[in-house]
């Protein structure tokens, strides 16, 4: 994976201006020449121009930089607390290091002054919330203190509703976690980090690959229809071009909502609301002649009290 005449060419350089410039120099350039030796890792054509700070691999242009990072799935930001032993350690180590702490306590203070992320969560805060959602006609629920779902709620309002939001992909078994969603945000536009090909991430990008191919007409998202039995689970559709605020208006969430993803081209087991229910019409029309009207209510009330409908 070298190019012989680029090593005669740098060798030339190196001991011509030996005797004419520092030594120091001489190694500097040598080193920067020797770089230019390397192939290109992905298509093992062109000489290397560039080194990914993370997995070291060499590449000689954007496009085999991107399929690098799609290859071995690497984000191409330095590991800033990758091990370095002790005989490597050195003066670069020790700024990174210095660096990586500044970066840790310029965070931390950050986040010590952000009034909205240190809300309080006590009933006072509780009741504003519920008080703030019954306005919208959202029927907003919490859990007893402890349990995760509560504890990792990080809703809040300031002005508007600013959601924690869970999105679960069940093509890839896949969820991720959103939080501060503005409630007037429109869900495609949630949605476009992790399945639009333009603008997500390569890793995500990679992992979510059964939607990003798919038609955007393909897409539902539907969220679960809370306080219903286990056995008769049912999910409505949302609006995709409306935002959370729109959406949740007479459904009852539960802490924050939780939306799945779904591609119509494939079968799920996820009944949408009413859609349950033709089926059983049809059945009690059909047999509505061999029963009397009493026959027919008690039947009618059976069949609603076992479907759950």
């Amino acid at each position: 994976k070298y190019n012989l005449k680029a090593i005669e060419k740098v060798l030339g350089i190196f001991f011509l201006t030996n005797k004419a410039t520092p030594c120091f120099l001489n190694v500097s350039m040598f080193c920067f020449f020797l770089f230019s030796l390397l192939r290109c890792e992905m298509c093992d054509t062109e000489e290397a121009k560039y080194r990914c700070p993370r997995c070291m691999k060499y590449s000689c242009s954007l496009a085999c930089v991107k399929k690098h990072k799609t290859t071995f799935s690497c984000n191409g930001v330095r590991e800033k607390t990758a091990f370095v032993s002790v005989n490597e350690f050195s003066d670069l180590n020790l700024l990174s290091d210095y660096r990586f702490l500044e970066d840790v306590a310029r965070m931390a203070d950050s986040a010590a002054r952000d009034d909205i992320l240190h809300k309080p969560k006590n009933h006072k805060f509780v009741n504003f919330l519920k008080n703030r959602a019954r306005r919208h006609n959202i029927h907003l629920r919490t859990l007893p203190i402890g349990f995760t779902k509560r504890r990792e709620n990080s809703t809040v309002f300031k002005k508007k509703f600013f959601w924690h939001l869970k999105l679960i992909f069940p093509h890839s078994h896949a969820t991720f976690t959103e939080k501060r969603v503005p409630d007037d945000k429109p869900l495609c536009d949630i949605l476009k980090p992790y399945i639009n090909p333009q603008v997500s991430d390569p890793v995500i990008r990679q992992r979510l690959k059964i939607y990003t191919i798919s038609s955007p007409s393909d897409i539902q998202i539907l969220m679960k229809v809370e306080n219903k039995p286990h056995v008769s689970t049912r999910y409505e559709e949302l609006d995709a071009n409306k935002g959370l605020l729109e959406n949740l208006k007479g459904k009852v969430v539960i802490e924050y909502p939780t939306l799945h993803v779904v591609l119509q081209k494939f079968k799920t087991d996820m009944v949408l609301l009413g859609h349950s229910n033709k089926g059983i019409c049809c059945c009690i029309l059909h047999i509505s002649k061999c029963f009397n009207k009493e026959g027919l209510k008690y039947l009618v009330f059976l069949l609603m009290s076992g479907m759950n409908i």
